[in-house]
């Protein structure tokens, strides 16, 4: 399924691991919530990255992406996953001075995250191949692992939020729900003009900079 030119918007989980809302300084959240970002976020395996002026604090965020295959709203918990088309291995790029700025000023913060490329996906894994409930996944920056978690870990599971989503927001194929980060986010590099991606799954190299995200898959 190709979700990058058929989704119509992609909806992101903050706080769904209850290490990374620690080490952000967050409280941990009691229902799930959401920020969005515009599909011309999305950057596939092969493109650029771009750092953008406005920050000089540019953090990776690993998430597991689950892709719509059918219109639904208001579908029930016990059936949402009949909705799923697939899942993708997905990038949460964040400019978090700029992140902490807006909240520091009580504004919204989703310009630190709806930028171009800033949403970068691996390949469409189909839902048959990938068991949502137990997934390792392993991002390393420069052959060091930065963050190492399993979905099983998550505050909210998938079934739980596609049904919370899809109660109050229609979803359509091909969108797109990042279902939030492990604890271990951190910057790229300090300043640099872009970051080039090139096949971001199972890993992607630059000649800049190196960084690998993976899924390991633990059960079917």
């Amino acid at each position: 399924m190709d979700f990058v030119k058929q989704g119509t918007k992609i909806i992101c989980i903050g706080r769904n691991y209850a290490m990374h809302a620690k080490e952000l300084g967050n409280e941990i959240p009691t229902l799930p919530f959401w920020f969005m970002k515009p599909t011309t976020s999305y950057v596939e395996s092969g493109g650029n990255i771009i750092y953008p002026e406005i920050t000089k604090n540019l953090h990776h965020e690993l998430e597991l992406g689950v892709v719509i295959g059918r219109k639904m709203s208001k579908v029930a918990k016990e059936d949402v996953m009949d909705y799923v088309a697939g899942y993708s291995i997905t990038n949460d790029v964040t400019c978090r001075d700029l992140q902490e700025q807006c909240k520091a000023e009580r504004k919204p913060w989703e310009i630190s995250k709806c930028l171009d490329t800033f949403c970068a996906v691996g390949p469409f894994i189909p839902a048959n191949q990938l068991a949502h409930d137990n997934v390792e996944m392993i991002l390393t920056v420069n052959g060091v692992t930065r963050q190492h978690a399993n979905t099983k870990d998550m505050l909210f599971d998938v079934p739980t939020l596609l049904e919370y989503v899809n109660r109050h927001v229609t979803l359509l194929p091909g969108d797109m729900i990042q279902t939030g980060t492990p604890e271990g986010v951190g910057p790229w590099i300090e300043v640099i003009p872009s970051l080039c991606l090139s096949q971001a799954f199972p890993r992607f190299l630059s000649r800049l900079y190196r960084l690998v995200l993976g899924f390991e898959y633990l059960s079917f």
